[in-house]
């Protein structure tokens, strides 16, 4: 937990900036709050980030939150944010309690919640898994993928029936990054049986809950939702040894792989297993565990509001069609020269980040005492950065509530640079997404499919009404369902 705000009068960082006047996290404007316990009474876990939002526009882009004992920091001031980002690891790390939840838990280590010289070990290990050349060879299982997402929908559209959209595109995302990452086909697009989508999909929600509960309870008494929860950690547990012992089989049946990875796991224990890496198979299973979670939650919900979006605005969802139809207008399999011609596609997925983010806030820790802005922070106090606020300022950008893709190639006289300097869905800094080549080429893959088999009949809640977002670690929409009609195949050729 983060420590109580302290006097910092005497504290170095006086010293540090002189001749400035620093306030204290406890002099800063906030929300009224109940006594001893704070904020807490008052935080509805699903729609915090909104809260927060709102927050901001009422006290400005420094406020305090009470949580028990302990004050929060929020900041909603783009330089503050970048600040803070840019100041990973050595300057503020994730929060101790992530890591103690996640260990009570039973979560394996990966380098999502890890920090310090652990963080900076398994780094290097994760990056040369990640690196773009590695992804271009892994694109045929890619494709294998988005056929299968392909033949789903067609069932759907033939029958006439609703697809759940955020369900389909996590059952997605979970066979690319067991393709790609794994060589394990785990074939979820073609199976309604107990799939490990179905296991995953407990964990980061209750990761979050847990984080922002005042009382422990777990400790002491087991909920049905917390029984649920050790059910699905222990299979998902199992399956990911399977992918890392079969993985390990694969490298010593042929020593030629370790030259030449055919996936992101093999690479990663090449790494490992490199004189001095520091690194074990439970790291491996860790980041295994971290890249299932964080690839099925965050491009699976990313896709799902951008094509909500484009089909709330028929003129971006028609150019978006001509692009991809131009593109394949040849027919042919899907190669990665064909997703490289799709600008308008990405603008599009760019500005569905922008609006939409998947992490609209971050909390981080202070390692030690440091200022952000004008506000004095000791060491263990927390710091949570919005990340949303400033891109939808008008004043930074123009249009900035309006779902305007053009902005990404300069049309129009909207600035790309602006954008892109507001937006920062991957965060920033050495800490900065590693899977974030890996997560545009899904992204492009499935609006290829979708946008160059199907026409788009609706996209929409059971009410009819827009999506809630709700924030479970990431997120979500809320409930959207698509009817698709196939496209002839005339039509596509």
């Amino acid at each position: 937990m983060p420590t109580s705000a302290t006097d910092t009068s005497k504290s170095p960082l006086a010293a540090a900036v002189p001749g400035s006047v620093l306030r204290r996290i406890d002099q800063l404007p906030g929300p009224r709050g109940w006594p001893v316990l704070g904020n807490l009474p008052q935080i509805r876990p699903p729609e915090f980030h909104l809260q927060m939002e709102r927050w901001a526009q009422q006290y400005g882009s420094y406020f305090q939150l009470r949580m028990g004992p302990f004050r929060l920091l929020v900041t909603a001031d783009h330089e503050a944010v970048v600040a803070v980002l840019r100041d990973r690891p050595d300057g503020f790390r994730r929060l101790a309690r992530m890591e103690q939840v996640g260990l009570e838990m039973g979560l394996k280590g990966g380098l999502f919640g890890a920090n310090g010289e652990t963080w900076k070990r398994q780094r290097r290990m994760v990056m040369a898994a990640f690196d773009p050349g590695h992804v271009k060879r892994y694109f045929p299982a890619l494709v294998t993928c988005a056929d299968r997402l392909r033949g789903r929908w067609q069932r759907a559209a033939q029958s006439g029936s609703s697809i759940d959209l955020q369900a389909d595109l996590m059952r997605f995302t979970v066979d690319a990054i067991a393709g790609l990452a794994f060589g394990t086909d785990v074939n979820t697009l073609e199976s309604d049986q107990d799939v490990i989508q179905n296991h995953l999909d407990k964990i980061f929600p209750k990761l979050y809950s847990r984080m922002i509960t005042a009382v422990p309870y777990w400790r002491y008494f087991k909920t049905p939702s917390d029984r649920a929860l050790a059910r699905a950690l222990a299979s998902v547990d199992t399956a990911i040894d399977g992918f890392v012992q079969a993985a390990r089989q694969r490298l010593a049946d042929d020593p030629a792989r370790r030259a030449a990875p055919q996936n992101l796991l093999e690479a990663m224990l090449v790494a490992a297993d490199e004189p001095g890496s520091g690194i074990d198979d439970n790291q491996v299973a860790g980041n295994v565990l971290t890249m299932l979670l964080a690839g099925e939650d965050t491009t699976a919900n990313t896709l799902a509001w951008c094509i909500w979006l484009l089909k709330e605005h028929p003129a971006a969802l028609a150019r978006a069609q001509a692009e991809v139809r131009c593109v394949m207008a040849d027919g042919g399999p899907v190669t990665p020269a064909h997703l490289a011609k799709l600008d308008f596609v990405e603008a599009c997925m760019h500005e569905t980040m922008r609006l939409k983010p998947v992490a609209p806030q971050l909390p981080l820790q202070a390692v030690k005492d440091t200022v952000v802005g004008d506000v004095a922070v000791p060491a263990g106090s927390v710091v949570v950065s919005l990340l949303r606020v400033a891109g939808m300022d008008d004043s930074l950008l123009p249009d900035a509530s309006l779902f305007r893709p053009e902005r990404w190639l300069g049309e129009d006289g909207l600035s790309a640079a602006s954008a892109k300097r507001l937006s920062m869905p991957f965060g920033a800094g050495p800490r900065i997404c590693p899977g974030r080549y890996l997560a545009l080429q899904e992204m492009k893959m499935v609006l290829l499919t979708l946008l160059q088999h199907f026409d788009i009949q609706s996209v929409a809640t059971s009410s009819g009404g827009a999506p809630a977002e709700r924030l479970a670690f990431a997120m979500a929409p809320v409930g959207l369902q698509i009817r698709l009609a196939p496209r002839s195949a005339q039509a596509q050729n």
